[in-house]
């Protein structure tokens, strides 16, 4: 769908204030940073800002394409110290907050139609919301509309910045990207430096909340010592702390003792991503990275300086290790030094 005459002239200016609005998951919000740095491209003058939660919020620290970050808590993340009560009382606040930066665009940054992030792209006040609609139907309050392909075998990143299409954007997506924290880096590079030097370092991610996705720590285990075996590596084991029965934010650390335990003549060191700014710096590290995943129509993205991901395309039989495969990707994803 074409923009608005109205909304195309203010894209002329150059000085468009845009929102993209991203209220999902970690790896949601990185696939959505290639949106947000082709907005920069086309509009230098503009101002952009992103609304996220606090859940995700950290992949946009220190982007140099965002003006402004804006985070809400879900409800669901809340501690047991807080109401629910406060928790939508700030929401409200920063929702007036919005409305007084009078938005020219909000961008629904998501695959598919949103419509949680349709009504806040409301509440805020934005002139224009762009996103897509569900196929054959219409949203009166989706005035700049692209019908979705559920069908479309794209990756994640292609469909988000598919929207810009609509605002005259196209071309390739640039790179993902999220820019550690150097303090933050110099601890893993330390920490990493005791298991050796000049050897690369393999990140292994345990922790998956769907069940699916999920390998036991035997798996991991062998895996490991199975590229130890064959290759001169550093290990670098990654995983979500907390006890697998955390109702809020499950977490791993009873499968990652059991796989440090059977790694014992490998150099592997333990890193828990208690904070998302420590998984971000720890990845800012590593050669290759692993990972179970389900099958998807979607290419793997390694991350910058990866040669290589590895990742599991069905799921695992109790006693083996399941087909895997390595891919490269020609676009890689980017973890800024700087």
């Amino acid at each position: 769908m074409s923009v608005p005459a109205s909304s195309a002239a203010a894209a002329r200016e150059r000085r468009p204030r845009i929102l993209a609005i991203r209220r999902d998951n970690v790896g949601d919000l990185v696939c959505t940073t290639p949106l947000i740095a082709a907005l920069r491209e086309r509009y230098p003058g503009g101002h952009i800002a992103a609304l996220v939660n606090t859940y995700n919020e950290a992949v946009l620290a220190g982007n140099p394409d965002v003006d402004a970050v804006y985070a809400y808590e879900k409800g669901k993340h809340r501690g047991e110290a807080r109401s629910i009560v406060s928790v939508y009382a700030d929401r409200l606040r920063l929702i007036m907050t919005l409305r007084k930066e009078r938005f020219d665009y909000a961008i629904l940054a998501t695959p598919g139609f949103a419509p949680r992030s349709l009504r806040l792209a409301r509440l805020v006040g934005a002139r224009h919301v762009l996103g897509y609609t569900e196929p054959g139907k219409a949203h009166s309050r989706l005035d700049i509309a692209l019908p979705y392909d559920r069908e479309a075998k794209a990756h994640e990143v292609e469909q988000v910045f598919g929207l810009l299409k609509a605002l005259g954007i196209k071309g390739p997506a640039p790179a993902t990207r999220v820019f550690p924290d150097p303090g933050v880096r110099r601890d893993v590079e330390q920490a990493l430096s005791r298991l050796g030097h000049g050897t690369p370092v393999i990140g292994v991610h345990v922790s998956a909340r769907r069940e699916n996705q999920q390998w036991p720590a035997e798996n991991f285990a062998a895996l490991i010592r199975g590229i130890a075996k064959l290759h001169s590596a550093r290990f670098l084991l990654l995983w979500a702390p907390g006890e697998a029965d955390n109702p809020a934010h499950p977490g791993d650390d009873e499968k990652a003792r059991a796989v440090v335990q059977s790694c014992a003549e490998a150099p592997v060191l333990p890193w828990p991503t208690e904070a998302l700014s420590r998984l971000i710096a720890a990845l800012s590290c590593v050669t290759a990275s692993y990972a179970p995943t389900v099958e998807r129509c979607i290419s793997p993205r390694p991350l910058a300086n990866q040669s290589c991901v590895f990742s599991v395309i069905r799921r695992p039989s109790a006693g083996g290790l399941g087909r895997r495969r390595t891919s490269c990707c020609s676009r890689r994803a980017e973890i800024s030094r700087t």
